[in-house]
């Protein structure tokens, strides 16, 4: 399981998520950040940073938020 970036993101894009993350998971997208499920490690860093609380653990999405477990995923299927 990993860490999810959310609608609050979008177009915010602060960026006190990457310079946290100890493996350096977080990637830039063309309006917001996402998390790369199969480098990220649980940490917790970039949540407790976020400064509009964007970033949930995948189980504790917010239900009106649940497409960006999926957008995340996509992101990294290049």
């Amino acid at each position: 399981m990993a860490f999810v970036i959310t609608s609050p993101c979008k177009d915010e894009k602060a960026a006190e998520c990457v310079d946290v993350c100890p493996v350096d998971c977080i990637e830039e997208g063309e309006d917001m950040f996402y998390i790369d499920p199969n480098i990220c490690i649980d940490c917790g860093a970039c949540e407790a940073v976020c400064p509009v609380e964007a970033i949930y653990m995948e189980d504790e999405v917010p239900e009106e938020e649940k497409d960006y477990i999926e957008i995340n995923r996509k992101f990294f299927d290049k």
